[in-house]
């Protein structure tokens, strides 16, 4: 191996923003960058502590109530209602932790921010329920909320962007209108693990390419499957719009910018945004970074405009 290629491949590259730095400061006091080789029990209590840590008082005005809809969900309705699209919200967590609470201040304020009614489920985790249980439940919701005549925009981060796009396909292909637009935030979308961001940014602060391996073994989704990994789907033709936003110091970046582009190929429409100083999770830095606020701000512009 030479000189440069090692160096490439050993260096930990890292953002400059003040804000995101200290961001990374308070992630890694609550929720140490090797927790994935903790037991899964142990790893549910740090994420916990972690999103105690960035919790927030809801939006004035702001009224949530806990129900089942297939699965469990949370149901948010803001003081000022503009639409009567339903966003649907899927929590990111490696498949393994979040929950309606992890997730709670930034859906509130996802709702507040769109004016509009915005539904968290509740899916269920591996490793002790693995896919297509996580699916399964999500697409139960979705099926619901379809059936009682909303238009539905599907949002999710991480995980939760994989889950977001996997049901965009899913309905698709079972012939499910009712998805008018796709939201992935920095979303996990089924790359190849060894190319692009995944080598340059292996060793990335908040998620490395190795969390992102050891996440896709407990799911054990089929490696072949396009509801599972998108990105290797045939045909991505007919799907809802897409915005897509990611983190520059992100091994998952690419993801979103292949999926962005390969569905502008396919005639769907797809914004692309890449924030240049983020890092994984930044959705809990909105209140702490210039560019977490920024990024924040324009991501719930497009949820807006798709809801409209």
């Amino acid at each position: 191996m030479n000189e440069a290629m090692e160096t490439s491949e050993t260096h930990s590259p890292m953002p400059s923003e003040p804000g995101i730095l200290e961001f990374l400061d308070v992630c890694n006091s609550f929720y140490p960058p090797d927790a994935v080789n903790a037991p899964i029990a142990q790893q549910r209590v740090w994420y916990d502590a972690l999103c105690a840590r960035f919790d927030r008082p809801l939006p004035k005005g702001m009224i949530f109530q806990d129900e089942v809809l297939f699965a469990p969900i949370r149901r948010y309705r803001p003081a000022h209602l503009t639409t009567k699209t339903v966003l649907l919200y899927l929590h990111g967590g490696g498949f393994v932790v979040g929950s309606l609470e992890s997730h709670h201040a930034i859906c509130a304020e996802v709702a507040e921010l769109a004016q509009a009614e915005l539904i968290s489920v509740d899916y269920r985790l591996a490793p002790e329920h693995v896919w297509p249980v996580q699916t399964d439940d999500c697409y139960g919701v979705l099926k619901q909320l379809i059936g009682q005549g909303s238009k539905i925009v599907v949002i999710g981060d991480s995980a939760g962007g994989n889950l977001a796009a996997g049901l965009s396909i899913r309905a698709r292909d079972e012939n499910l209108p009712g998805i008018i637009g796709q939201v992935l935030i920095y979303p996990a979308l089924g790359g190849d693990l060894v190319s692009g961001s995944y080598r340059e940014m292996a060793n990335a602060p908040g998620l490395t390419t190795a969390d992102v391996a050891y996440y896709r073994a407990v799911l054990k989704a089929p490696e072949i499957e396009p509801v599972a990994h998108p990105l290797l789907s045939s045909d991505l033709s007919g799907l809802p719009p897409a915005y897509i936003t990611v983190a520059h110091f992100d091994p998952l970046r690419d993801d979103g910018r292949l999926y962005a582009a390969r569905l502008n190929q396919w005639g769907v429409s797809a914004s692309f945004r890449d924030e240049p100083q983020m890092v994984h999770g930044w959705l809990r830095a909105r209140h702490m970074s210039e560019g977490a606020r920024d990024g924040f701000k324009t991501l719930c512009e497009a949820i807006r405009a798709f809801a409209a």
